[in-house]
């Protein structure tokens, strides 16, 4: 890259140059720059896809995350898919179930009202979002997304009291995606394991939201349609560099929004989580050429939320 930059600036062109960002000195526990997030993995047959793509691409992943939710996954499904994750010491983030967006209101597909497609609407929605966790945390789940403000909060109470596993990540959602350094401070001070930011930051404001807090950040690097179908590849080495640590989340675009996804969607589901392995190894290729110095976190790196 910088003999391609010197190349430009000898012919007049001005090349882009991030390198005046500072570099973040934060790191994952272990040590790793970054971790990466295989997300839409619905169903035990997904994350079992997801595991023999991993092997065929030779390429690694420390979470895997899904989007239908966990009222839509049957007990033995649940048990499956921990037992996988387990084996492979990977994550298992799974959605909590209960939204606004299906909810009895027409409001979330409103132009206007789309926002609040994954808010809890009501004392009785909120209740539902909390047995969902309960249910997960039993089966041994140890990771959930979440897309409301006030869940986050009572989550965290929860755990306070002991009545949620004190290791359970509470994973924030695109659907609660973060664009500020205030709003990441609130939400790692509520208890926010991880937080995803809005996928169309550039390179100086995720440097902005690292210098904030000190919670891992989960950036989409191909982002789904619906949130703006960006293809970021060669960004993702600068990055790593000042957001670490992050999650690179792969996303997959030109592909239907799948939730809550089922038989008569099994097979393009299958195909879009085999698909997102290819575009891992991609990113991670990426990686090594203009930032060989990265390190990724190994399988069952400590402060993963691997199933119990």
């Amino acid at each position: 890259m910088d003999q391609t930059r010197a190349s430009f600036e000898r012919r007049g062109l001005k090349a882009l140059d991030a390198a005046g960002l500072p570099a973040s000195g934060q790191r994952f526990p272990d040590g790793a720059h970054y971790r990466i997030e295989i997300p839409s993995v619905e169903t035990p047959e997904a994350l079992e896809a997801a595991l023999q793509e991993a092997d065929r691409h030779r390429v690694s992943f420390q979470r895997v995350s899904q989007g239908s939710g966990i009222m839509m996954l049957t007990d033995e499904e649940i048990g499956r898919m921990c037992r996988l994750a387990r084996d492979a010491k990977v994550e298992l983030s799974l959605f909590v179930g209960p939204r606004a967006g299906w909810d009895t209101t027409p409001q979330p597909l409103t132009a206007a009202g789309k926002v609040i497609g994954g808010s809890l609407r009501g004392a009785a929605q909120l209740a539902y979002a909390v047995e969902d966790v309960k249910r997960a945390c039993a089966l041994g789940v140890r990771s959930v997304l979440v897309a409301d403000l006030g869940l986050v909060w009572l989550l965290g109470e929860l755990k306070k009291a002991g009545e949620l596993p004190a290791n359970l990540v509470l994973k924030i959602s695109i659907l609660l995606s973060v664009p500020n350094p205030a709003t990441a401070r609130v939400l790692e001070s509520l208890g926010a394991g991880t937080i995803n930011v809005s996928p169309d930051l550039s390179l100086g404001q995720l440097a902005e939201l690292r210098a904030a807090v000190a919670a891992p950040l989960d950036v989409y690097v191909e982002v789904p349609d619906n949130f703006g179908g960006y293809v970021r590849t060669y960004e993702v080495p600068e990055m790593v560099r000042v957001a670490a640590p992050m999650y690179v989340k792969m996303g997959l675009r030109n592909a239907p929004d799948i939730y809550p996804v089922g038989e008569q969607l099994r097979a393009v589901s299958l195909a879009m989580t085999r698909e997102r392995l290819h575009r891992a190894r991609l990113v991670v290729d990426t990686l090594r050429r203009y930032f060989p110095e990265a390190r990724a976190s190994a399988p069952g790196a400590p402060g993963l939320g691997i199933p119990e």
